[in-house]
């Protein structure tokens, strides 16, 4: 379960606000890319935080409400469907982790990044963590912000765009996703540029 190890060493070097960072939607066929910046005090208990991709989502939605209740700042940002096209997916989601991190309210002096490549731009010192999801309570708290966050915005969409039933598969390239896009091609939120081989195969 993750913990405040990662947390207490940057504190011990002297910096006084830790946040952990992660995203989610790096994966999907549509939709933004979510990141979320989260600051735990140490003494926080949050019982069954853990990493999103463990949980399920009654369980993330219910902590959702615990970490901003219990967290001393976070905030949710995203890397716009536009800049993933028109940059990539990669430079997307650095630019929604450093607007996450310039989000929040009290401002952080250090981060903890889930994986192991530093945000292009970050402008605090930073440290990244491979699986931080599992290890940092931070982190953990930062993937289920920026998971149950999108997850809420693929439901908007669903509304908007029945046909695809985006509030079963999340914009994930579900066999039944890549289906209904051969069915009824592309919507406005599609990644095109994630969609070039599925299209292909369905000429």
């Amino acid at each position: 379960m993750p913990d405040f190890e990662y947390e207490a060493a940057a504190l011990r070097q002297g910096y006084t606000a830790v946040c952990g960072v992660d995203e989610a939607g790096r994966g999907p066929l549509a939709g933004p890319v979510c990141a979320a910046a989260v600051i735990l005090s140490p003494e926080c208990e949050i019982e069954g935080l853990n990493d999103s991709k463990k949980l399920s989502e009654k369980k993330r939605e219910a902590l959702f409400d615990v970490i901003c209740q219990k967290a001393v700042s976070f905030s949710i940002a995203y890397g716009e469907l536009e800049e993933i096209e028109k940059f990539n997916i990669l430079e997307a989601t650095f630019l929604a982790m450093n607007r996450a991190i310039e989000g929040l309210e009290t401002k952080a002096d250090f981060a903890l990044i889930d994986g192991n490549r530093v945000p292009k731009g970050i402008k605090i010192p930073c440290e990244t963590v491979v699986k931080g999801d599992s290890k940092s309570a931070s982190i953990a708290a930062a993937s289920i912000l920026a998971k149950v966050a999108r997850d809420r915005l693929l439901l908007e969409y669903d509304q908007k765009y029945p046909e695809y039933n985006f509030k079963k598969h999340k914009g994930y390239g579900t066999k039944e996703h890549t289906d209904l896009i051969l069915k009824h091609g592309p919507c406005e939120i599609h990644r095109m540029s994630f969609l070039k081989n599925i299209l292909e195969k369905g000429r």
